[in-house]
């Protein structure tokens, strides 16, 4: 199920489904404010798009925390809690996701 979830939201990815300004996510936002070099207006659209698929929007406000504390990241993945393990597992997803659909 998760499978065919992951392929229809990849497969829209590639169609083109764009995200403005005006709708801008969690993700997207943190990704801007980050003041990364390589970080673009459509880098920063696209993987926001990909976490609109794969993240909830709660998993989506702990992963923009990332941008801002890099640290958070390693707690949460180090943590014993069942939550923040099945976190961890969609996060990875996303990522995965991300790396596929955004690198360019």
């Amino acid at each position: 199920m998760m499978k065919l979830v992951f392929a229809a939201g990849f497969a829209a990815l590639c169609f083109g489904v764009t995200a403005t300004s005006a709708s801008a996510g969690p993700i997207q936002s943190a990704c801007l404010q980050a003041g990364r070099s390589g970080a673009s207006p459509g880098l920063c659209s696209c993987i926001q798009q990909v976490a609109n698929i794969t993240l909830r929007g709660a998993d989506q406000r702990k992963a923009a925390s990332f941008f801002r504390d890099p640290d958070k990241a390693q707690e949460v993945h180090m943590s014993k809690s069942r939550a923040d393990d099945d976190f961890w597992d969609r996060y990875v997803i996303f990522g995965q996701q991300a790396q596929m659909a955004c690198a360019g």
